[in-house]
Protein backbone atom coordinates (compact mmCIF):
# COMPACT_ATOMS: atom_id res chain seq x y z
CA UNK A 1 0.00 0.00 0.00
CA UNK A 2 1.35 3.36 -0.97
CA UNK A 3 0.05 5.89 1.52
CA UNK A 4 2.85 8.43 1.12
CA UNK A 5 0.85 11.23 -0.48
CA UNK A 6 -2.41 10.60 1.41
CA UNK A 7 -3.08 12.86 4.41
CA UNK A 8 -5.76 13.59 6.97
CA UNK A 9 -6.47 17.16 8.08
CA UNK A 10 -7.81 17.79 11.57
CA UNK A 11 -11.20 19.48 11.43
CA UNK A 12 -11.90 18.49 7.82
CA UNK A 13 -13.73 15.29 6.87
CA UNK A 14 -12.22 12.64 4.63
CA UNK A 15 -8.77 12.10 3.20
CA UNK A 16 -6.72 14.24 0.88
CA UNK A 17 -4.02 13.62 -1.69
CA UNK A 18 -1.10 16.07 -1.81
CA UNK A 19 -0.97 17.75 -5.22
CA UNK A 20 1.81 20.31 -4.72
CA UNK A 21 3.56 22.55 -2.23
CA UNK A 22 3.42 26.30 -1.90
CA UNK A 23 5.55 28.62 0.16
CA UNK A 24 2.77 28.84 2.76
CA UNK A 25 1.56 25.24 2.81
CA UNK A 26 0.14 22.54 0.54
CA UNK A 27 -2.39 22.17 -2.24
CA UNK A 28 -4.48 19.04 -1.62
CA UNK A 29 -7.24 17.24 -3.48
CA UNK A 30 -10.11 15.45 -1.77
CA UNK A 31 -9.86 11.70 -2.36
CA UNK A 32 -13.58 11.11 -2.82
CA UNK A 33 -14.73 14.32 -4.49
CA UNK A 34 -11.67 15.62 -6.33
CA UNK A 35 -12.00 19.17 -4.96
CA UNK A 36 -8.74 21.07 -4.50
CA UNK A 37 -8.06 23.34 -1.56
CA UNK A 38 -5.10 24.98 0.16
CA UNK A 39 -3.79 23.74 3.48
CA UNK A 40 -1.79 26.18 5.54
CA UNK A 41 0.99 25.61 8.05
CA UNK A 42 -1.42 26.33 10.91
CA UNK A 43 -3.56 23.27 9.98
CA UNK A 44 -2.76 19.99 11.72
CA UNK A 45 -1.90 17.46 9.01
CA UNK A 46 -1.21 13.74 9.53
CA UNK A 47 0.26 11.54 6.80
CA UNK A 48 -1.30 8.08 6.76
CA UNK A 49 2.12 6.46 6.40
CA UNK A 50 3.08 7.91 9.82
CA UNK A 51 0.02 6.50 11.63
CA UNK A 52 0.21 3.14 13.39
CA UNK A 53 -2.14 0.95 15.43
CA UNK A 54 -1.36 -0.39 18.89
CA UNK A 55 -1.10 -4.18 18.91
CA UNK A 56 -0.37 -6.57 21.75
CA UNK A 57 3.26 -6.97 20.63
CA UNK A 58 4.36 -3.75 18.91
CA UNK A 59 2.88 -0.91 16.87
CA UNK A 60 1.75 -1.86 13.38
CA UNK A 61 1.85 0.73 10.56
CA UNK A 62 -1.50 1.63 9.06
CA UNK A 63 -0.36 0.43 5.62
CA UNK A 64 0.24 -3.04 7.04
CA UNK A 65 -3.17 -3.06 8.75
CA UNK A 66 -4.83 -1.97 5.50
CA UNK A 67 -2.95 -4.66 3.61
CA UNK A 68 -4.33 -7.34 5.96
CA UNK A 69 -7.86 -5.92 5.78
CA UNK A 70 -7.56 -5.74 1.96
CA UNK A 71 -6.58 -9.42 1.83
CA UNK A 72 -9.40 -10.32 4.23
CA UNK A 73 -12.04 -8.46 2.20
CA UNK A 74 -10.49 -9.55 -1.13
CA UNK A 75 -10.35 -5.96 -2.38
CA UNK A 76 -13.89 -5.03 -1.40
CA UNK A 77 -15.12 -2.56 1.19
CA UNK A 78 -14.92 -3.51 4.85
CA UNK A 79 -17.64 -3.16 7.48
CA UNK A 80 -19.39 0.23 7.55
CA UNK A 81 -17.78 2.72 9.92
CA UNK A 82 -21.21 3.64 11.30
CA UNK A 83 -21.71 0.13 12.71
CA UNK A 84 -21.76 -0.45 16.47
CA UNK A 85 -18.35 -0.18 18.16
CA UNK A 86 -18.58 -3.82 19.30
CA UNK A 87 -19.01 -4.95 15.69
CA UNK A 88 -16.01 -2.89 14.58
CA UNK A 89 -13.88 -4.36 17.39
CA UNK A 90 -14.81 -7.98 16.61
CA UNK A 91 -14.31 -7.41 12.88
CA UNK A 92 -10.81 -5.98 13.32
CA UNK A 93 -9.92 -8.53 16.03
CA UNK A 94 -10.49 -11.28 13.46
CA UNK A 95 -7.89 -9.67 11.20
CA UNK A 96 -5.32 -7.93 13.44
CA UNK A 97 -4.38 -8.61 17.06
CA UNK A 98 -4.82 -5.01 18.24
CA UNK A 99 -4.66 -3.75 21.82
CA UNK A 100 -8.28 -3.58 23.00
CA UNK A 101 -7.55 -1.07 25.78
CA UNK A 102 -5.42 1.45 23.88
CA UNK A 103 -7.36 1.58 20.60
CA UNK A 104 -10.47 3.71 20.99
CA UNK A 105 -13.80 3.35 19.20
CA UNK A 106 -13.21 6.64 17.38
CA UNK A 107 -9.91 5.24 16.06
CA UNK A 108 -11.71 2.19 14.66
CA UNK A 109 -14.35 4.37 12.99
CA UNK A 110 -11.63 6.43 11.28
CA UNK A 111 -9.73 3.30 10.29
CA UNK A 112 -12.71 1.73 8.52
CA UNK A 113 -14.00 5.01 7.09
CA UNK A 114 -10.59 5.75 5.55
CA UNK A 115 -10.22 2.16 4.30
CA UNK A 116 -13.60 2.22 2.54
CA UNK A 117 -12.85 5.65 1.08
CA UNK A 118 -9.51 4.47 -0.32
CA UNK A 119 -11.08 1.29 -1.75
CA UNK A 120 -13.83 3.32 -3.48
CA UNK A 121 -11.20 5.63 -4.96
CA UNK A 122 -9.09 2.66 -6.09
CA UNK A 123 -6.00 3.85 -4.22
CA UNK A 124 -5.41 0.63 -2.28
CA UNK A 125 -3.35 -2.01 -4.00
CA UNK A 126 -1.73 -4.99 -2.31
CA UNK A 127 2.00 -4.79 -1.57
CA UNK A 128 2.79 -8.27 -2.89
CA UNK A 129 2.29 -7.31 -6.54
CA UNK A 130 4.31 -4.13 -6.16
CA UNK A 131 7.09 -5.96 -4.33
CA UNK A 132 7.28 -8.67 -7.00
CA UNK A 133 7.47 -6.05 -9.74
CA UNK A 134 10.15 -4.16 -7.84
CA UNK A 135 12.15 -7.36 -7.29
CA UNK A 136 11.97 -8.24 -10.99
CA UNK A 137 13.18 -4.77 -11.94
CA UNK A 138 15.99 -4.96 -9.38
CA UNK A 139 17.05 -8.39 -10.66
CA UNK A 140 17.24 -7.10 -14.23
CA UNK A 141 19.17 -3.98 -13.26
CA UNK A 142 21.59 -5.60 -10.82
CA UNK A 143 23.87 -7.41 -13.34
CA UNK A 144 24.05 -4.35 -15.59
CA UNK A 145 25.50 -2.13 -12.88
CA UNK A 146 29.24 -1.98 -12.56
CA UNK A 147 31.33 -0.11 -10.06
CA UNK A 148 32.41 3.20 -11.48
CA UNK A 149 36.16 3.72 -11.68
CA UNK A 150 37.40 6.16 -9.11
CA UNK A 151 38.94 9.28 -10.52
CA UNK A 152 42.21 10.35 -9.01
CA UNK A 153 42.69 14.01 -8.48
CA UNK A 154 45.97 15.80 -8.11
CA UNK A 155 46.40 18.17 -5.24
CA UNK A 156 46.18 21.75 -6.38
CA UNK A 157 48.84 24.20 -5.31
CA UNK A 158 47.49 26.91 -3.07
CA UNK A 159 47.34 30.31 -4.69
CA UNK A 160 50.26 32.57 -3.82
CA UNK A 161 49.36 35.71 -1.99
CA UNK A 162 50.22 38.96 -3.65
CA UNK A 163 50.80 42.16 -1.80
CA UNK A 164 47.79 44.37 -2.04
CA UNK A 165 47.91 48.14 -1.93
CA UNK A 166 47.39 49.36 1.58
CA UNK A 167 45.44 52.45 2.43
CA UNK A 168 47.45 55.52 3.43
CA UNK A 169 47.56 56.18 7.17
CA UNK A 170 44.96 58.60 8.40
CA UNK A 171 46.07 62.08 9.33
CA UNK A 172 45.47 63.17 12.85
CA UNK A 173 42.76 65.73 13.02
CA UNK A 174 42.94 68.78 15.16
CA UNK A 175 44.72 72.12 15.14
CA UNK A 176 46.62 73.17 12.05
CA UNK A 177 50.04 74.65 12.76
CA UNK A 178 51.61 77.15 10.70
Amino acid sequence: MNLKSIISITGKPGLYSVVSQTKNGLIVESVGEGKRLPVYASDKVSALEDISIYTTTEDMPLAEVYNKVFEFTKGKEAVDHKAKPEELRTYLAGIVDFDQERVYNSDLKKLFQWFNLLVKAGLLKPDEKEEKKAEKKDDKKAPAKKAAAKKTTTAKKPATKTASAKAAPKKAGGVKKG
